[in-house]
Parts: structure tokens; sequence; C-alpha cells
């Protein structure tokens, strides 16, 4: 079964930057439109960006200007750049389809903004 694998987080300070990787393998797998989702401690996972297969993008409002998700189909990968992070920012960070797969959802990777 094909895997998503996400990497890339870490600590950091507010108004700093993280970009987060998602590797998929199962090439079928890649091409469906793919997101990038968020979840902290006693809250619902929420969709961040999609991009789909032609590249074009979406967001929620609250990233929108800071966050740019972007796919390398030579690689297939998924990646999440995120600029000018802010404390609401902290969770785990996961990439899935979209919407999203209830067999897919990876390990996710921990985002920690400090204020």
């Amino acid at each position: 079964q094909a895997q998503l694998v996400e990497s890339g987080g870490g600590l950091v300070q507010s108004g700093g930057s993280l970009r987060l990787s998602c590797a998929i393998s199962g090439s079928t797998l890649f091409w469906f439109p793919m997101g990038w989702y968020r979840q902290t401690p006693g809250n619902q996972r929420e969709l961040v960006a999609t991009v789909t297969r032609d590249g074009s993008t979406t967001y929620i409002d609250s990233v929108k200007g800071r966050f740019t998700i972007s796919r390398d189909n030579a690689k297939y990968m998924v990646s999440l750049q995120m600029n000018s992070l802010k404390p609401e920012d902290t969770a785990v960070y996961y990439c899935n389809l979209y919407p999203p797969s209830h067999d897919h959802w990876g390990r996710g990777t921990q985002v920690t903004v400090s204020s």
C-alpha cells in the first residue's frame, strides 16, 4: 500500500520559517489532489492547503500569504513552505490526498512555534 511520510518539522521562533516535505511511495497515488492538514490536541484535524495535479492551490485564510504548497512531479513529493510562523501554527502536520483517505494518514511531523 502506498505510504505518505512527512518530515521537516521542528521548533522555531515566531516569525521564522520551516519547510515540510511529504514523500509519496505510490506513483499512482501522487496524481490525486494532495493536501496538508494539521491537528492540535483536543481538536479535529483541519485542512491547511491543497494542490491539484496541475499545480492549482488553495489555502485557509489564516495561512494565506505565509504558506506555499507545491509538488515535485519528478520526485513524487509535496511540500509546504511556511513563513512568518505564529504560535497558533503549532500543530502536528500531515499530508494526505484531498479529500483525505482514511487509509493514508501518516505519523505527521510536529511544528512548534515559540513566542
